[in-house]
Formats: structure tokens, sequence, C-alpha cells
């Protein structure tokens, strides 16, 4: 599986195209409207086959490109049941599958920065979205987020991969690209070294983070796949 890594400079958001290198068929995650013309040509640069494009949770913070992407190359738009985004093709739920010629992706429900917040793993690597960012977290004061459920989605299913599965997150606000999950075991301020719980909720409940700039457009458009 070949991975490729993008970067939106206004909302610091990461892109992954991911494609089997035998059969070209290739996904994309999250994407980035503004984006959209950057990521078209990269496709057909690279003479991909595009065949989904996944979302990893409802976005606040940008709008998907994923509607336009659709109606360049026919994929098929995934988003999880619980996102409420009726124009997704395809409600991802957990395990559901994605072939991309001998690679499969798999989808993994991690709720807790939202409510359908999925994780996708393939061929040793696991793209986060933002449940799990680079010695950080997703936040979970909106959409449904809960600290409690993002606890146990990280310790129970991101932390049981092996720790040599690669971690590519949503976002990063610092420069790093990517981290492995035995290191976000041993390193991750809030939930590394056997944080217990109650000790993440109270870091998580009293943050009082600004509302996000441009939540009262990104999430009606995501909803909308990005065409509204």
């Amino acid at each position: 599986m070949k991975i490729r890594q993008l970067f939106d400079q206004e909302t610091w958001t990461y892109t992954y195209v991911v494609y089997d290198e035998a059969t070209k068929e290739a996904a994309i995650i999250d994407s980035v409207k503004e984006k959209f013309e950057r990521d078209k040509r990269y496709v057909r640069e690279l003479g991909l086959t595009l065949k989904y494009a996944l979302e990893t949770h409802v976005h606040a913070d940008h709008v998907t490109g994923a509607g336009l992407l659709r109606q360049e190359f026919g994929c098929q738009v995934a988003v999880h049941k619980d996102g409420c985004a009726t124009c997704a093709d395809v409600q991802v739920v957990d395990g559901t599958e994605f072939r991309l010629g001998k690679q499969i992706i798999r989808a993994m429900h991690t709720p807790g920065h939202t409510n359908g917040d999925v994780s996708y793993v393939v061929d040793g690597a696991v793209f986060t979205g933002d449940a799990l960012l680079i010695r950080a977290c997703g936040r979970t004061d909106f959409q449904q987020g809960s600290s409690s459920r993002l606890y146990d989605s990280i310790h129970s299913k991101l932390f049981a991969l092996p720790d040599d599965t690669v971690v590519y997150p949503g976002h990063d606000y610092e420069g790093f690209t990517a981290s492995t999950i035995g290191e976000e075991k041993r390193l991750n301020p809030r939930l590394g070294d056997s944080k217990p719980k109650p000790d993440f909720m109270h870091i998580m409940d009293t943050m009082n983070l600004p509302r996000p700039r441009k939540i009262d457009v990104a999430v009606p458009g995501n909803l909308a796949c990005g065409m509204n």
C-alpha cells in the first residue's frame, strides 16, 4: 500500500491518498474542498482509479471535497452512520471494509471526539482523524463528543493495535507528520503511560476551548458532502 500525505495550510488538515501499487485503485481520506483542484490533479498525475472518498468524521473546521471528488471520478463517499450525512454512499459501521486491489482498509469506530468518528486501518498504518493526534487527541465538547467514550475508544481499540502501527493523524499544529501506537502509549501526555480515565476526563472536560471558527459552515457543509 502506498501512502501520500497532503496538507492544507489554513486548517492544518492532513489529507491522505492511499493506493494499491499493482492496480492503482485508490482512496482519499479527509479531503478539503479548497484543495479539490490539487487533489484532482494529483490523482490524475499518478494514474489512479479513485474508488473511495473516506471521511474520519463530520468535520467542524473545514468542508470536505468528497462530493466534488465523487462528481469528478465517480468514487463512493463514506461516512460513519452516526455522523448522519445522508449524502454518503456508504454508511460506515465498525468493521466496514474497503478493498483496493488486494489491500483491505478496515473501518474502526472510535467515537469520542464526535459520535461518528472512524479510524481506518490498513497494512501497518492507522488513519485516526481527530480521535488520536500526535501527543494529543481531539476535543470532546461538541457534536455528541464524550471524554469517557474517547478514552475507551483509544485504549480499547487504537492502543490494542501493534505498537509499530504507524499513526497518521487528521491534524497537527506543531509540524509532526506521523507517530506510532507505541509512541503514543508511552508519550502522549493525555493518554499515555496508563493515565487513569478520571484524570483524562478531567483534562478534557476543563479545557474551555474557543468555539471552532468554521463550525457553522463546516458541519452543514459536511452533512451535504461539501455540495451545499
